[in-house]
């Protein structure tokens, strides 16, 4: 059922009024939002997500449908998922949304303080590693990678879980079903055009992950060596291949031991990798750091996107979650083989 447009309660104004007053037109316009033509008499089906791949997951789904809705993308100012804190203005669309799309990870903390605010009674709420369920992996410390010095000091008290579910393109596709399947409750006479956009954005995941399965079947190197963080689990997993890395893919370090970058300069040695890998905005130090103690100390530097760091200006200018994992595809055309 939709929600119709309203505007702030009081309540809401004056959270927004405790936010730092000199921020709040900088932060009304760091939210990308699509909003439908009518925002006055019609009614109008809103959505909030955190992340890049669930924004756009929803746009492909909505497809005609998407010019109806307003569709609220969180972090859109690149901020990074496990540094983000929502705003003000943030937890008032998630208070009055129609669905909220988050991942559920231990960066989501947040999330239960949104949720317990929402005046929406009606609202569909998804969390992505719920909607894993067994499928959802553990964080992984493989030999040699920087263990965070929290996980040092103390024993994990409950179950740590690798957040980047996105990064499977299988994962996707049993997501984009979840996506569908709560549409069609709160839109229920557009229930068939969401679930002919679901089989036709399939049939692209599809697609997609068989370019991914034949290029590993036929590459010559089957293990990445990452001088970064490591969010690809979920994705190299898929696909059977290995991996080494400086730091789990939620770490929150920044700064590689000589132990490390010795052992994984000795992977790529003993491995003949032509390339390491890192991630998005990454200055290169690490990799470079890496390089400089191999043997050959010629190796390249090849960045794959988390797709978590996705900006406003990236959005606007037609990115979408097929066109940035086409792009990793390409990436490691190059490198493997």
């Amino acid at each position: 059922m939709f929600k119709k447009t309203i505007a702030f309660t009081a309540a809401a104004a004056i959270l927004l009024g405790l936010n730092a007053c000199g921020s709040q037109q900088d932060t009304a316009e760091s939210s990308t939002a699509e909003s439908k033509t009518d925002t006055v008499t019609g009614e109008q089906l809103s959505i909030v997500c955190t992340i890049f791949p669930e924004y756009d997951w929803v746009k492909q789904l909505l497809g005609d449908h998407a010019s109806h809705a307003e569709i609220t993308y969180l972090l859109d100012s690149g901020v990074d998922l496990h540094s983000y804190q929502p705003t003000a203005m943030d937890m008032a669309k998630i208070a009055e949304c129609d669905l909220f799309v988050y991942v559920g990870g231990e960066s989501d903390e947040w999330v239960e303080d949104a949720l317990a605010e929402a005046v929406n009674p009606d609202m569909q709420v998804i969390n992505l590693i719920e909607v894993m369920g067994d499928a959802a992996k553990e964080e992984e410390v493989k030999e040699g990678m920087e263990a965070d010095e929290e996980e040092d000091s103390a024993e994990e008290e409950e179950t740590e879980f690798d957040e980047h579910v996105w990064l499977s393109l299988k994962n996707a596709k049993t997501l984009c079903t979840e996506i569908a399947d709560r549409l069609s409750i709160l839109d229920s006479a557009n229930k068939d055009d969401y679930k002919t956009n679901l089989d036709a954005y399939t049939a692209q995941l599809d697609k997609l992950d068989s370019d991914f399965q034949t290029l590993v079947d036929s590459a010559s190197q089957k293990t990445l060596v990452f001088g970064d963080r490591f969010p690809f689990r979920y994705f190299v997993d898929d696909y059977g291949l290995d991996y080494f890395a400086a730091f789990v893919g939620c770490s929150a370090e920044t700064e590689a031991s000589f132990e490390t970058i010795v052992f994984l300069a000795e992977k790529m040695d003993e491995l003949g990798c032509g390339t390491i890998f890192t991630i998005e905005n990454s200055d290169h130090k690490i990799a470079q750091t890496i390089i400089d103690n191999t043997k050959a100390k010629n190796q390249n530097i090849a960045e794959l996107n988390s797709l978590q760091s996705v900006t406003k200006k990236q959005v606007s200018s037609g990115v979408t979650y097929l066109s940035l994992m086409q792009d990793n595809l390409a990436v490691l055309k190059s490198a493997l083989q």
